[in-house]
C-alpha cells in the first residue's frame, strides 16, 4: 500500500475523532449549556446534515483545483470549525462550529476514496479504501476515548482544541505525503450527475443511509444508556468507547478484505447480523458484560459495511466516481442524522434509553432488504445480458466485470 494512504488515514483520524467524541461528552455539553440530552443530540444531527450538504457542494468546488489542494483546503475548514466549537459562548454557536467542521467531512472522504483507489491495482481498491478508513476507526480506539477522558477531566472545550490540533497534523500529512496530481480534465458536473440515474447507485446509497444509521441510533445515546441502564460509572464510558473502536477497526479491515472478493454476500451477512445484534441490545444493555460485548459487535458489524458500500458506489458510478463517492459519504451521515433524531424522539416520548436500539434494528433490517433487492436486480441484469449475448452470436469474452456488470464484446463480422 502506498505511503500516501497514511496521510489520508491521518486526516480521517482527526475527522473521526470530532465526529464521534461528542457521544462521550453529550451530558457534559448539555449541562454546560443547560439544555436537555435530546437537544444536545442536535450536535450530532447538525454535524451529520452538514456532511450531507457539504459533500456535493465542496466536491463541486473541488473540480476547480487539484485533489491534493482540495484535501488541504478541507482540512483547513475542519480546523476552523473545531476552534469555533471550542470557543462557543452559547449552544447555537457550538452548533455552527460543528456544521463548519462537518462541511469538510464528506468531500474529504469522497475525494480521498477516489485518490486511494487510484493509487493501487483494481483488485486492491476496497483494501485501499479500507486503509484510509482505518484512520476513522482507530480514532475510536485512541482519539475518541482520549478526547472523552480529557473532556470529563479538563472540560469539553479542551477536547475540541485538541481535535483542532489533530486537524493541523492531518493538513501537514496531506501536504507532505499525498502526491501532486494534475487537475482532472474534462470533468463536467452533468457527467458526474449522470451517475445518479443508475438505480444501483441509488440503492447502494439508500443501504448506506439505513445500514449505518442503525449503528448511530444506538451509539448516539451510548453514554446515558450505559450509565442509567447498564449501571456503569461515567468514567467507564471511555473504555466502552475503546471497545466500540476496536470493533470498528476489525470490522473495517474484514469488510475491505472480503469486499474485494465477495461484495454482496459480505453485505448480506453484515447487515443481517447488525439488525439482530441491535435488537438484542435492548436486552443486553441491562447487563454490564453483555452490553460491553454487544458494543464491540455493533462497531464491527457496522463498519464491515463501509468498504463494500463505498466500493459498490465507485463500481456502479464508474467513469464519474468523485461526486457519487462524496455523496455516499454524505449518505452515511444522513443515516446518522436520521437515527439520532429518531432516537431522540423515542427517548423524549418516554420509552427509555434502550428504545433507540429498536430504531437501529429496524433501519439495519431495511438496509438488508434493499441489499437483497439490489442483488436480485443485478442477477436479472446479468442473466438478461448473457441471453442477449448468446442470441447475438459468438463473443470474444462474456462474463462478469469487477462491479458485477456483464462484460460482452461482440466479434466483428
Amino acid at each position: 500500500m502506498p505511503l500516501a494512504l497514511l496521510a489520508l488515514a491521518i486526516g480521517a483520524f482527526g475527522i473521526g475523532t470530532t465526529e464521534f467524541v461528542i457521544m462521550g461528552l453529550l451530558p457534559d455539553v448539555a449541562a454546560d449549556f443547560q439544555v436537555s440530552i435530546p437537544t444536545a443530540g442536535f450536535l450530532v444531527t447538525g454535524y451529520a446534515l452538514g456532511v450531507v450538504l457539504g459533500a456535493p457542494l465542496m466536491t463541486v468546488l473541488g473540480t476547480r483545483m487539484t485533489r491534493k489542494r482540495m484535501l488541504m483546503l478541507l482540512m483547513g475548514l475542519f480546523i476552523v470549525g473545531n476552534v469555533v466549537s471550542a470557543l462557543a459562548p452559547v449552544f447555537g454557536v457550538m452548533l455552527v462550529g460543528r456544521v463548519i467542521a462537518s462541511l469538510a467531512h464528506g468531500a474529504f472522504f469522497g475525494i480521498g476514496s477516489v485518490v486511494a483507489a487510484d493509487l493501487v491495482a483494481p483488485e486492491k481498491k476496497a483494501g485501499a479504501i479500507a486503509m484510509m478508513f482505518t484512520g476513522l476507526t482507530v480514532a475510536n480506539v485512541i482519539g475518541v476515548p482520549l478526547g472523552t477522558f480529557i473532556g470529563q477531566n479538563l472540560g469539553w472545550r479542551v477536547t475540541f482544541f485538541v481535535v483542532a490540533g489533530l486537524g493541523v497534523l492531518g493538513l501537514l500529512g496531506v501536504a507532505k505525503l499525498v502526491p501532486e496530481q494534475p487537475k482532472p480534465q474534462g470533468v463536467r458536473i452533468s457527467h458526474e450527475l449522470a451517475a445518479f440515474r443508475n438505480v444501483q447507485v441509488l440503492l447502494a446509497m439508500a443501504m448506506t443511509v439505513l445500514g449505518f444509521g442503525g449503528v448511530f441510533a444506538a451509539i448516539t445515546y451510548i453514554t446515558p444508556m450505559m450509565t442509567d441502564t447498564a449501571g456503569f460509572a461515567t468514567s467507564s464510558v471511555t473504555w466502552l468507547l475503546v471497545l466500540f473502536g476496536l470493533g470498528m477497526v476489525g470490522g473495517n479491515l474484514l469488510g475491505g478484505k472480503f469486499a474485494d472478493r465477495h461484495l454482496m454476500p459480505m453485505l448480506y451477512v453484515s447487515l443481517g447480523a447488525l439488525a439482530t445484534v441491535l435488537a438484542l441490545f435492548t436486552l443486553t444493555a441491562h447487563n454490564k458484560i453483555a452490553a460491553a460485548v454487544t458494543i464491540v459487535l455493533i462497531g464491527a458489524l457496522g463498519f464491515a459495511t463501509v468498504p463494500p458500500l463505498q466500493k459498490r458506489v465507485l463500481d456502479q458510478a464508474a467513469g464519474a466516481p468523485t461526486l457519487a463517492s462524496a455523496v455516499n459519504i454524505g449518505a452515511f451521515n444522513l443515516g446518522n442524522a436520521l437515527s439520532a433524531w429518531l432516537g431522540g424522539i423515542v427517548i423524549a416520548a418516554g420509552f427509555g434509553y434502550t428504545a433507540p436500539n429498536w430504531v437501529g434494528a429496524a433501519l439495519a433490517a431495511s438496509a438488508l432488504l434493499l441489499a437483497v433487492l439490489s442483488g436480485s436486480i443485478e442477477r436479472r441484469t446479468v442473466t438478461g445480458g448473457q441471453a442477449a449475448a448468446h442470441a447475438s452470436g459468438p463473443t470474444a469474452d462474456a462474463g462478469l466485470g469487477e462491479s458485477g456488470a456483464t462484460v460482452s464484446v461482440p466479434i466483428s463480422r
